[in-house]
C-alpha cells in the first residue's frame, strides 16, 4: 500500500475521531457549567464536591483517565444489565467529556470573577435572580473574558482524542497505526506526517470559530461592555 491509498483509509476514522470530539466538547461545556455554577455560589457540600471534580480532571492524566473510564464503568453498568452497551467509543466519550470539563470549569470560573465586583453588587440590589444576573450582565461579559482559554481548551481536547487509542477506540491513530503494522512499518515517517496535517486542520478550523466569536464579543471588553449602574432620583 502506497500513501496516497492509505490516505482514504485514515479518513474512514475520521468521523468516529469528530463523534468522539464533538460528544466531549458538548458533554464537557455543561458539565464545566454546572461544576462553574456550584463552585461560584458555594453551596456547602456540593460545592466541595465539584472542587473535587474539578481537581481530579486537571491532576489525573487523560490517558488515566480514559482507563479508570474504561474498567470502572462497566462495574456500574453491569449491574443494570447495560454491559454490552459500554464500548470502549462510549469509554472515550465519557473519560473525555469529565476530562475537558474540569478543565474548561477553571476556564469558566475565572472569567466570572474577572467581571468587575460592581456589575455583580448593582445586579444583586436591583434584585435579579442569579439567573437573569447571568444572562443579561455578567454572562456576556464573562464570555468575552473565556473564550481564550475555551479557544485552548478545545484544542487541547482535539489533541487529546489521539489517547483513546489505547483503550480500543478505533480513531485516526490506531487506524494508522493498524496501517504501519499491516504493511511492516514501510510507511510511518509518511503516515505520521499525515496524522499531523489532519490535527493540524482540526485544530485550525477550533482556532478559526474561536477567533470568530472572540470578534463578535469585543463589544463585551471591559471598556465597552454594557454595565448596569445604580440611579437615584433627586
Amino acid at each position: 500500500m502506497n500513501l496516497s491509498s492509505m490516505i482514504p483509509e485514515l479518513l474512514s476514522a475520521l468521523p468516529l475521531t469528530l463523534g468522539i470530539m464533538f460528544v466531549a466538547m458538548i458533554a464537557g461545556f455543561f458539565l464545566a457549567l454546572i461544576a462553574t455554577v456550584f463552585r461560584v455560589r458555594r453551596i456547602p457540600v456540593i460545592s466541595q464536591l465539584a472542587d473535587l471534580y474539578v481537581s481530579y480532571a486537571r491532576s489525573v492524566p487523560v490517558v488515566l483517565q480514559l482507563f479508570v473510564a474504561f474498567y470502572g464503568m462497566p462495574l456500574i453498568t453491569d449491574n443494570f444489565g447495560f454491559g454490552d452497551f459500554f464500548t470502549a467509543n462510549v469509554a472515550a466519550m465519557i473519560g473525555l467529556s469529565l476530562y475537558h470539563g474540569g478543565y474548561l470549569s477553571e476556564v469558566m470560573r475565572p472569567a466570572y470573577l474577572a467581571v468587575e465586583r460592581g456589575q455583580h453588587d448593582a445586579t444583586d440590589s436591583l434584585g435579579y435572580s442569579f439567573r437573569q444576573k447571568m444572562l443579561r450582565v455578567i454572562g456576556p461579559q464573562a464570555v468575552h473574558f473565556a473564550l481564550p482559554g475555551y479557544g485552548n481548551a478545545i484544542i487541547y481536547l482535539i489533541h487529546n482524542v489521539a489517547l483513546v487509542m489505547y483503550i480500543g477506540a478505533a480513531d485516526v491513530m490506531a487506524t494508522a497505526h493498524l496501517i504501519m503494522e499491516r504493511d511492516y512499518n514501510q510507511y510511518q515517517f509518511g503516515t505520521y506526517l499525515v496524522l499531523a496535517v489532519l490535527y493540524s486542520l482540526l485544530c485550525g478550523v477550533a482556532w478559526l470559530v474561536i477567533r470568530f466569536f472572540e470578534q463578535r464579543h469585543a463589544k463585551y471588553s471591559s471598556k465597552s461592555a454594557p454595565r448596569v449602574k445604580f440611579t437615584t432620583s433627586v
